[in-house]
């Protein structure tokens, strides 16, 4: 194929040859696309969305009313109540009721070992249940931090109980 030139015409009319006529420039078929920034946005959201769904332990759950079950022995069971408490938690009280005299100290770490202690004490007693009794506002948390240290005893059957208050 014979090679394309470019021409001109001057000022005076004549034509002059001005030299070879510039490939168009080369189309690429693989267009490289910078995909970091679209990664770096994927991850963003990521994190943010794992942070915002983190549940509050403290937030109350509304649990339906049960209709359905079998009772759990009273007099058999290791029965452990958790009340409304203030800013430093829930007061949780050994035994069934509120007396002062059974309350646990506020102190998480001595509070979890003498929940243990006394759930171990009740089943070599022969009984697997532990009743957790809350009152209906108790925080999440309160709750789950009794269980955790009741749940250090293997063996064990755990039932919930909410109490009504005014």
């Amino acid at each position: 194929m014979a090679e394309r030139r470019l021409w001109e015409i001057d000022e005076s009319g004549e034509v002059e040859e001005a030299g070879p006529l510039l490939p168009p420039p080369k189309v690429r078929g693989d267009a490289d696309l910078d995909i970091t920034p679209m990664i770096d946005i994927t991850f963003l959201l990521l994190i943010y969305f794992l942070v915002a769904a983190i549940p509050d332990r403290n937030a109350a759950l509304d649990l339906p009313q049960a209709r359905y079950g079998t009772g759990v022995p009273r007099t058999e069971s290791a029965i452990l109540t958790v009340g409304l408490g203030g800013m430093a938690g829930a007061p949780v009280f050994l035994g069934d009721g509120k007396d002062p005299a059974r309350q646990l100290p506020s102190d998480s770490r001595s509070q979890s070992d003498r929940i243990e202690a006394f759930v171990r004490r009740k089943f070599k007693g022969g009984s697997p249940h532990v009743l957790i009794k809350a009152d209906k506002g108790v925080p999440h948390g309160d709750v789950a931090r009794v269980t955790a240290a009741a749940s250090r005893v293997e063996g064990i059957q755990i039932h919930f109980a909410i109490q009504e208050v005014d």
